[in-house]
């Protein structure tokens, strides 16, 4: 992803979510990937898809088990 694309997307996102602490992080290795950020702690990866002359972000966001409220 280039730095247009991510400049998008996070602002997208923050708008969206109403957060600006909501930032796009470069740490992935993978040029179709980025981190996603909540005020400096990890939540998950957006993964850009260019198939079929669509182009399209899937935003992808593990939770565990262990970190639900008991």
């Amino acid at each position: 992803m280039d730095n247009n694309e991510i400049t998008s997307v996070e602002k997208y996102l923050r708008q969206t979510f109403g957060n600006e602490a909501i930032a796009l992080d470069r740490k992935t290795t993978k040029a179709d990937s980025i981190e996603v950020n909540l005020g400096g702690e990890f939540i998950g990866v957006i993964y850009k898809d260019d198939e079929d002359d669509e182009l399209s972000y899937s935003f992808n966001m593990a939770i565990l088990a262990d970190d639900l409220p008991k």
